[in-house]
């Protein structure tokens, strides 16, 4: 892989990750449509660490406090400070880890079809505009260890390319009376230990691979994306309070007929 390609591939999943869009069928469908050759699983997985070190970055006051909390809480068998936030992404994070050592196989091959991209790409797009008419107004806090399972459960389809881990998640958040704002946000602080543990398993894959890894090609993807990736978090929670979710499901919609246009037949 060049250096162009894992520019545009950075900024691509910078862009994409934190919107209800889908990263991962972005960067499944542009090498197609360009005509490079796919850069693979390990590639997106450096790029998604890249939009790891920019949620850490953006959230930087809240994240030390929520494992200080989680750390005491567990100690003294008490609720403390931010501890509520902090088990819940704890236990938002258990269903991911069972469904990746289900799944992992398939996400790497038959998944990457076009054709389960588009359907996956429209029909969670419309299950994101059926439940955001339903949002309620409760903040990220009010969250309960069966609420945190349910929205986990729901991560767990991200593993479909064209799912969109962050609009499953939203959607999930959404749909338990979260308002748009406080959805995006667990979101978002969900997405670090589901990125951080995805990057640590492929990172010790390719450590022991025969095969040379271009780790400057992988880092500079890695960077663009952080960047994009930051600047990203910043707009979105700046208007989605105001613009609601749908520019999102049209833009998905759009995507997915596009898709089947250019894929099938």
């Amino acid at each position: 892989m060049d250096p162009l390609q894992a520019l545009w591939l950075g900024i691509i999943q910078g862009l994409t990750e934190f919107l209800p869009i889908s990263s991962s069928a972005h960067l499944i469908l542009l090498p197609r449509l360009l005509g490079w050759p796919d850069q693979g699983l390990a590639f997106d997985v450096a790029v998604h660490v890249g939009t790891l070190l920019a949620v850490m970055l953006y959230f930087r006051r809240q994240v030390l406090p929520l494992v200080h909390d989680t750390i005491r809480s567990a100690w003294q068998r008490r609720p403390v400070g931010e501890s509520q936030l902090g088990w819940a992404l704890v236990i938002g994070t258990l269903p991911l880890v069972a469904g990746a050592l289900v799944l992992a196989d398939a996400a790497e091959g038959l998944l990457r079809d076009p054709r389960i991209i588009a359907a996956a790409t429209i029909g969670f797009g419309l299950l994101l505009w059926v439940v955001a008419r339903r949002a309620g107004d409760r903040d990220e806090r009010s969250i309960s260890p069966g609420a945190a399972l349910f929205i986990g459960a729901a991560q767990v389809l991200a593993i479909i390319p064209g799912t969109s881990r962050s609009g499953i998640t939203m959607t999930a958040g959404l749909w338990l009376g979260l308002d748009a704002t406080a959805a995006a946000r667990f979101s978002f602080l969900l997405s670090m230990p589901a990125i951080g543990l995805a990057g640590a398993w492929k990172t010790l894959q390719l450590a022991g691979a025969e095969s040379a890894v271009d780790w400057g090609v992988f880092g500079f993807g890695a960077l663009v994306s952080a960047v994009a990736a930051y600047l990203c978090i910043k707009a979105f929670l700046a208007l989605v309070s105001r613009v609601g979710m749908t520019p999102f499901v049209i833009y998905r919609l759009v995507l997915g007929v596009v898709l089947l246009v250019l894929f099938t037949g």
